[in-house]
């Protein structure tokens, strides 16, 4: 299983997508998006499901329970 950060991070890459832009979509400052690639924290559930519509991907495939 990847961890989330790490996929979170190359979700964001591949959609070309800053750090910055998704802490706005999240509604979040930067510093605390940024705690999430690091994996120092880890978003609500709330969080999440903005995260997988906003990179149009599913929750399985945002928490690296799948790869496609």
């Amino acid at each position: 299983m990847v961890e989330f950060g790490k996929r979170l991070r190359e979700i964001r890459m591949e959609k070309k997508k800053t750090q910055k832009q998704t802490a706005e979509v999240l509604e979040m400052k930067l510093r605390s998006y940024q705690t999430y690639e690091q994996g120092v924290r880890e978003p609500s559930i709330k969080k999440l499901i903005t995260l997988a519509d906003f990179f149009d991907v599913t929750l399985d495939y945002l928490m690296g329970r799948t790869d496609s």
